[in-house]
């Protein structure tokens, strides 16, 4: 079932199968893509924090709490935009702007998922705890920046990248300088992927009054994206260099660097659907990071 198979519906009509699938639609567990960008920098960050061999019951906290702070973040954003996302062609049919789900109900499926990923971060040390604060507060905030500030990206690159902080904290107990550069990475990343994501909107969001970077960029946004994409590499190579990596991770930054080249070659010619496929292809650039990360220990601990 697909949200365009019951569109013509209203809350009150829904069969429970309806609902259901409106709830699953609301929190994207239908596009994963959310949660591996919000994964990769929790993922780089435990296993540099456990020098390649992380606590698996810590991993497990931070992958289960990636998926419930992703899913809380979509309903957020969608209760946010749900004035807007009826004027945008890629969003007109999301289940709040579609009118299946009261906007009310996505608050509440907010701060549900909100207590479920809470009560995960109370396994960890006290100081991971405080820390969580911060990143309910930056998930909560980063969908109303749109309205006021043309750089919405740092907000959410803030609250994607709050990971690093709390996983170096919850194995190490301390936030090393590594941490804070991985997490000014994260950031730049977020600035890169997302601006590739504004692209496919712009021209709506002109029209209906949404900020983004790719409307501040304008005709440089291609150029922009270029040098954060080298920012954030040097960044990682940096990483890298402080906690004495070698050769694969190396060649997982260079995997990234190709990778970057060709969304580079997709958002060429601004097409909405390339762009698009950029914004996708940020899943690889990740993967490769990881790759890298935990070949590298590997190889560092047999020999």
């Amino acid at each position: 079932m697909t949200i365009t198979d019951i569109k013509i519906n209203t809350p009150h009509s829904l069969t429970p199968r309806q609902r259901l699938g409106a709830y699953l639609q609301l929190i994207r567990l239908n596009r994963p893509i959310g949660i591996f960008l919000l994964m990769w920098p929790a993922l780089w960050a435990l296993w540099l924090a456990g020098a390649g061999q992380p606590p698996w019951p810590i991993v497990a906290i931070f992958a289960a709490g990636v998926v419930l702070m992703r899913s809380a973040g979509c309903a957020i954003n969608d209760y946010a935009d749900r004035h807007f996302d009826g004027h945008v062609t890629r969003t007109r049919t999301r289940p709040l702007a579609a009118g299946l789900i009261h906007p009310a109900e996505a608050l509440a499926v907010f701060a549900v998922l909100c207590v479920l990923a809470f009560g995960l971060v109370l396994m960890l040390n006290w100081q991971t705890v405080l820390l969580s604060v911060v990143a309910v507060v930056l998930a909560t905030i980063y969908p109303f920046m749109k309205r006021y500030t043309h750089v919405p990206q740092l907000f959410l690159g803030a609250a994607f990248g709050w990971a690093v902080p709390m996983a170096f904290m919850a194995i190490q107990g301390t936030i090393p300088s590594d941490a804070w550069l991985l997490f000014v990475a994260t950031i730049l990343w977020a600035l890169i992927y997302d601006t590739q994501y504004a692209m496919v909107d712009r021209e709506d969001d002109l029209q209906v009054g949404i900020k983004s970077t790719a409307i501040l960029f304008g005709r440089h946004d291609r150029l922009i994206i270029a040098l954060l994409q080298g920012l954030m590499l040097l960044l990682l190579v940096l990483v890298g260099r402080s906690a004495r990596l070698g050769l694969a991770y190396d060649a997982g930054l260079m995997v990234a660097f190709g990778l970057a080249l060709y969304q580079l070659w997709l958002i060429r010619d601004r097409d909405p659907v390339r762009c698009f496929q950029a914004f996708l292809n940020n899943h690889y650039f990740g993967m490769a990071i990881f790759i890298g990360l935990v070949v590298d220990f590997l190889v560092a601990h047999f020999y």
